[in-house]
């Protein structure tokens, strides 16, 4: 997949994207906003596991988001099976140097009809923990809707916390 917005570009993750992804993803205040499945300290090792992991993916479902050439963040869904196979989980993240510049806004709302169309997809769901206002924006400006907040949902960084519940869902086939 290559998907160009007005600040980079949405692609595939590659092999030369190792040391931008060691660099980038190797810092503790965008580990604690997301899963534990996203390691801290972040490591070479952990890079190599990733670029294989996504390389192998029968359909892609993340992406490296690019700018000035470089592979600065994350973009993706978890597809869902059974009775929710017309749903998934959307996340990313950004290397801390590009917060605030609109680009995981600009980013979502890129990928939001690819991923819907490609996947057949209806609903997207994400998850923000209640300490990051930021992530609540950016999805509330690429469309998302906040349909409630699942409270003791998660913890993280030894923290009982909150998680805002946020969807996207295709109003066109919505019921």
């Amino acid at each position: 997949m290559r998907i160009e917005f007005e600040r980079g570009v949405i692609r595939d993750w590659s092999e030369r994207d190792k040391a931008d992804l060691v660099e980038f993803a190797d810092n503790r205040k965008i580990w604690r906003n997301l899963t534990d499945r996203f390691p801290y300290p972040y490591t070479e090792k952990d890079a190599i596991w990733w670029i294989a992991h996504v390389a192998e993916m029968p359909a892609p479902t993340s992406w490296a988001i690019e700018v000035d050439g470089r592979a600065v963040g994350g973009i993706g869904i978890e597809l869902r099976e059974g009775i929710y196979a017309k749903s998934a989980e959307f996340g990313s993240w950004l290397g801390e140097p590009y917060w605030g510049r609109g680009i995981t806004t600009a980013a979502a709302r890129a990928l939001l009809p690819e991923i819907l169309s490609q996947f057949g997809l209806i609903r997207l769901e994400a998850r923000v923990f209640a300490w990051n206002p930021a992530s609540m924006r950016v999805l509330e400006k690429a469309g998302f809707k906040r349909e409630g907040v699942i409270r003791c949902a998660a913890i993280k960084d030894g923290v009982l916390i909150d998680q805002a519940l946020y969807a996207y869902v295709e109003e066109s086939v919505a019921v």
